[in-house]
């Protein structure tokens, strides 16, 4: 059954099917495999049951805030700053760029609306100053990456969720491996400059407006602040957070940049509405087919194969092994479905081998989130390619070093668990 249940989603999908109605007519016919037509009074149940989850309420405000930060003027003021702090070196753009991406990860925890933003604002001025496109392109790619894994994170709000794994103490788990990340681009931002000698920008002006930048961006800056601080803190909840920073948003939008209009508001909803709703349908449609999985026993039967090869005994092993799955599945499958279905098939196996809950939720975030720059799909491709006026091919031949770079960091988290567990245990969350 699950060999003909896969056969029919991948069909559907190749035929453009909606990703929801895929999965929901996939869970369709295994009800109908299955001979049991009392399952389908079921379905609508699980549906609305996947979405009906308080903690998922605060993924359309993280959404919001990061919608209203670029159309308040913010985020040009974020990036402002971050030329102010890396732009007066060799390459100094590229540094910008991660930097940019790091902050950004703070507001609205989501990869293709870094991507949209620091392509459309960095990438022509990137190429002006002496990089390549595709690597202008590239670079904004990889920054982007840091978004789902620097809290706050749709992808982690959505593992916690499903695994009952306090959301702060996850949120705070990623903030050390995401600078690693940045760390890394940055790394190979220095090693593409100075080899192929990219001028050192004139940031005279910027220089020059040193103490303007730095009180505009004050005001930019505490939004991230009011995300991160208040979550990892126990202030507040992330539901909460995130509608503080909404509010902080429209307040420092409308009063001190004024560039928040009506119509921008019912624009910035309307956007909310439509990425959120299309994120809760995905997921009600996930929880129906992992729900027959699991009354199939899938996941038993995956763990006993588990179990028969000793994994569980070497758990560096079994998280490389996992790993291996969720990343291809993740090329080929949106990101929310692949933790939607996943998450309950690999994160008890992952518990049973005594792996860390917050480690493994990072190890499997950014597994799905480097799968968001890899061919076929790669959707922030595809985003950098439209913003920044660069050729997809040239993007897909580019993008490999960043690919590799970031799963040399996801070795590493595997490998070194301190790095996710340690400012949990500091924050006793």
């Amino acid at each position: 059954m699950g060999f003909s249940m896969l056969f029919a989603f991948l069909i559907l999908m190749i035929l453009g099917v909606p990703l929801f109605l895929s999965l929901l007519s996939t869970s369709f016919l295994g009800i109908i495999m299955l001979g049991d037509f009392s399952l389908l009074r079921v379905m609508s149940q699980q549906f609305f049951g996947g979405m009906d989850v308080f903690s998922l309420m605060a993924i359309p405000f993280f959404i919001l805030a990061g919608i209203l930060m670029n159309r308040s003027g913010l985020t040009d003021r974020l990036l402002d700053f971050s030329r102010l702090l890396v732009g007066s070196v060799r390459g100094g753009l590229g540094y910008v760029n991660v930097v940019g991406g790091i902050i950004l990860a703070g507001v609205n925890g989501s990869a293709a609306a870094d991507a949209s933003a620091l392509g459309s604002i960095l990438i022509p001025p990137m190429v002006k100053d002496g990089f390549s496109p595709s690597y202008a392109a590239g670079l904004t790619a990889g920054s982007s990456l840091i978004g789902p894994i620097i809290p706050p994170s749709i992808f982690m709000i959505i593992y916690a969720t499903m695994t009952n794994t306090s959301i702060g103490g996850l949120f705070a788990a990623g903030i050390l491996p995401g600078l690693l990340l940045g760390g890394a681009f940055m790394g190979m931002n220095y090693i593409y400059s100075h080899r192929y000698q990219v001028p050192v920008a004139d940031f005279t002006e910027v220089r020059k407006r040193k103490k303007e930048i730095l009180v505009r961006s004050l005001v930019a800056l505490f939004a991230p602040v009011i995300i991160i601080g208040g979550i990892v803190t126990g202030i507040v909840t992330p539901t909460e957070s995130g509608a503080l920073a909404v509010g902080y948003c429209i307040a420092a939008g409308i009063f001190y940049t004024r560039q928040l209009t009506v119509r921008v508001l019912a624009e910035s909803f309307y956007e909310t509405v439509r990425l959120s709703s299309s994120i809760f349908l995905i997921m009600g449609a996930a929880t129906v087919i992992g729900w027959l999985l699991k009354w199939e026993q899938v996941p038993q039967r995956f763990a006993s194969i588990i179990l028969q090869a000793g994994l569980v005994d070497r758990p560096w092993l079994l998280m490389v092994v996992l790993s291996a799955v969720i990343f291809p599945v993740g090329m080929f499958m949106e990101e929310v479905s692949t933790l939607a279905l996943l998450t309950p098939i690999f994160a008890p196996i992952a518990m049973k081998a005594g792996i860390d809950p917050f480690h493994f939720g990072v190890v499997m975030t950014l597994n799905v989130t480097i799968a968001l720059i890899t061919p076929p799909m790669g959707a922030c491709n595809y985003i950098v390619a439209a913003v920044g006026r660069v050729k997809l091919s040239d993007v897909f031949v580019r993008i490999w070093p960043f690919i590799g770079v970031a799963l040399l960091v996801l070795m590493a988290i595997i490998s070194f668990p301190p790095l996710t567990t340690l400012l949990p245990r500091m924050l006793n969350l």
